[in-house]
């Protein structure tokens, strides 16, 4: 297990330096991004996660590619369940697999049509020691916005940690609001 844990933070840090030395703006989200935020309130609550979600612009793919496959990494376009179109992935060498690799979302826009909110912007992020972070509020809302069970526990961490509670209810549009109330009024699932 800690082999596992400790393959997706090599992973991690690995692609982030591999793009902050090309220059490549980018953001770390999803499950790498919430177990970040997590451990700021409290490191024994921080869940695992198997791959790892960067934010790009579109417009930065290209400059990407050349930084991860410098890196090792093998770009894949794979068919997605549930998602609008393919998914950009990024490979851990040429036998990597799709479940474990760096999955890529595009800022500015829907992963998926049925998606209120689009995602975050690249500037609404932080550096931190290792990578540059996705702001908590930015989190929140692609999370909200994305409502996959996993996005649902995500929020629930978010929330037993005391990082997100019914102050930030006035912040959010209509739909993410009243799905965070639903969060909020079932803390434990």
């Amino acid at each position: 297990m800690s082999n596992g844990v400790e393959n997706v933070r090599r992973r991690l840090l690995r692609a982030a330096a591999a793009l902050k030395a090309a220059g490549v703006p980018y953001a770390v989200v999803g499950g790498n991004a919430v177990a970040a935020w997590v451990s700021r309130a409290d490191e024994t609550a921080v869940r695992n996660t198997r791959d790892v979600d960067l934010l790009l612009r579109r417009s930065d793919l290209t400059a990407a590619a050349a930084a991860l496959e410098a890196a090792g990494f093998h770009y894949r376009r794979v068919a997605s369940l549930g998602r609008a179109g393919a998914l950009d992935v990024f490979l851990d060498g040429p036998e990597g697999r799709v479940g474990d690799a760096v999955h890529i979302v595009f800022a500015g826009e829907k992963t998926r049509p049925d998606q209120p909110e689009p995602n975050a912007l690249i500037q609404e992020g932080e550096e931190t020691e290792h990578f540059r972070l996705i702001s908590l509020e930015a989190l929140v809302r692609m999370k909200l916005s994305a409502w996959r069970d996993k996005d649902r526990v995500h929020l629930r961490d978010l929330v037993s940690v005391g990082l997100v509670n019914a102050t930030w209810l006035p912040r959010l549009p209509e739909l993410l609001r009243r799905r965070l109330e639903e969060i909020l009024a079932t803390p434990g699932g």
